[in-house]
């Protein structure tokens, strides 16, 4: 049985090392044929195969065609030797400002001039490297791989005034690529942001951005097809050791880790993820644990995110277009950084796309509102594994004064400072995220031909119609009978209840509640 490559992102180790390589080079081939426009630009999430994929280019363009034996490619292409130019600035130093960053930047240029045999004549890192492309160029064509191209920008993301120096440095670093389009074969350029203004978008000309492309969808990332055919004796051996069958085993990985998609119609495996659950053998938030979004976060509650809408969020083209860091818009930045995914894309017509985006998977949806919670009160992080638990409990017994007297506790734990005035939405979001994380399924603002439910909440004997006001409970649910939101479960046959719910504005909290069943 080969190994599991879990952190292993150098194309050479995983071969030599009998390591499973899921095989891509018919993605890879399919970038070559397209001479006309060989700067190449892809985005995806972290720890998505980014590094990977750039080391896996560098072995093809130094014309190393034994290790590429039995994969796709082997034979295919003719195998020459490039000189390669790759920069990973995951590997550069952040800690001292632009100072260190621009001393790291010359000592990056150095190692390449030092690995072609080339004498550096400038202490000038943006001139020593034009001038290495010229160099390296003048006797064969440059490739030049560039592998996590926004880390410079994102780094400090939180400091407006060394992020724009930062901009400006990188931008300058973009336009030495242009100048020097002659002499290069060529480039490929990865990152999990596409930010506006550094010239990557604007000032190369030829760069191709395949980051939506139907073709590339799949390039990184695991297909259900490539998960159990490459993985199958490690899910068997999973499967044993967890003692359960292989195929819940496969429905469980389904719902934890699939779901993401760069075209609404081919969907793909986290393969951090899933190499983590197979080496490890336990399921885990294993991706979103490898990278807390505190910045994302900050971001939801920055610009008053609507936490509801973010599923099954509905948007045009422009959400997936290069932004000003400025300006941000936090749907677009939950798309690129791997929280939102395309799930459905239609077309009204040949110009227009309307696509509907929302959580890839169990996963990142219960990761990242656990955290969103959590950000309201420390409460909510220390004790909110009990409260839920009791929640829950309380739900599945119809036990209607547990539960609330559980969600009033937990409002209480949120300070004065969080609440939005007292507006519904707020308690709203509140209920949907402690609920949603407890695994209720929960709808909430439900469309009916009279009007619009607030929420309902199924489980596996009842149903509940919410009604939510910062009024009186007598007025919901007379809301509620009024338009008979009610109609569409008649034929549930669970008990369907109906549960008014007043806030109180003062307190920041549920004031007051109302059950009554239907006739």
């Amino acid at each position: 049985m080969k190994k599991l490559p879990l952190g292993i992102q150098t194309f050479r180790d995983i071969i030599e090392s009998d390591n499973i390589y899921v095989d891509k080079t018919k993605d890879i081939y399919a970038l070559l044929e397209h001479n006309e426009k060989n700067f190449f630009f892809l985005s995806r999430p972290r720890r998505f195969g980014k590094s990977l994929l750039i080391s896996t280019l560098e072995e093809m363009f130094l014309g190393n065609q034994e290790l590429f034996k039995g994969l796709w490619i082997y034979d295919k292409i003719e195998w020459k030797k490039y000189p390669v130019i790759r920069i990973d600035f995951t590997g550069f130093t952040y800690s001292n400002g632009i100072d260190g960053f621009k001393k790291s930047f010359l000592a990056e240029v150095k190692t390449l001039y030092k690995k072609h045999n080339l004498k550096i004549d400038s202490d000038d890192y943006k001139k020593a490297f034009k001038e290495l492309i010229e160099k390296l160029g003048k006797k064969d064509k440059v490739v030049i791989l560039i592998d996590e191209y926004d880390k410079p920008i994102v780094e400090f993301i939180e400091n407006s005034e060394i992020r724009n120096i930062m901009k400006d440095i990188i931008k300058d670093f973009y336009l030495v690529i242009k100048e020097s389009e002659q002499y290069i074969k060529f480039a490929f350029l990865t990152g999990v942001s596409k930010f506006a203004k550094v010239s990557v978008f604007s000032g190369l000309n030829n760069l191709r951005d395949i980051t939506l492309e139907k073709g590339f969808s799949t390039m990184l990332g695991y297909t259900e097809e490539e998960l159990f055919s490459y993985f199958k004796d490690h899910i068997k051996a999973t499967a044993k050791e967890l003692k359960v069958t292989q195929k819940y085993l496969k429905d469980t990985l389904k719902n934890w880790y699939n779901g993401y998609s760069w075209d609404g119609k081919n969907f793909v495996y986290n393969p951090y993820s899933i190499l983590s659950v197979l080496t490890i053998q336990q399921i885990n938030n294993y991706w979103f644990s490898s990278g807390t979004p505190t910045f994302l976060i900050k971001m939801i509650r920055k610009f008053n995110t609507n936490i509801i809408e973010l599923e099954n969020y509905k948007t045009g083209d422009s959400i997936f277009e290069a932004y000003d860091i400025d300006k941000i818009n936090v749907q677009s930045l939950l798309f690129q950084t791997g929280y939102l995914t395309i799930k459905q894309i239609e077309k009204p017509s040949i110009t227009r796309r309307k696509y509907t985006l929302s959580y890839p998977n169990l996963e990142v949806k219960e990761s990242l509102l656990l955290h969103i919670l959590a950000d309201f009160s420390d409460k909510f992080s220390n004790e909110s594994e009990v409260m839920i638990n009791n929640i829950s409990e309380a739900l599945e017994e119809n036990n209607l004064e547990v539960f609330f007297n559980q969600l009033k506790t937990m409002f209480a734990g949120i300070p004065a400072v969080i609440f939005m005035s007292d507006k519904e939405a707020y308690y709203h979001t509140i209920i949907y995220l402690i609920l949603t994380l407890i695994g209720v399924r929960i709808k909430t603002e439900v469309h009916t031909n009279k009007g619009r439910i607030d929420a309902v909440i199924e489980t596996e004997t009842h149903v509940y119609i919410l009604e939510f006001k910062m009024s009186s409970t007598n007025q919901a649910i007379k809301q509620i009978e009024d338009k008979k939101y009610y109609e569409q479960y008649l034929l549930s046959k669970k008990e369907i209840i109906l549960v008014g719910v007043s806030f109180d504005s003062t307190e920041r909290n549920i004031n007051d509640w109302k059950v009554k069943k239907t006739d």
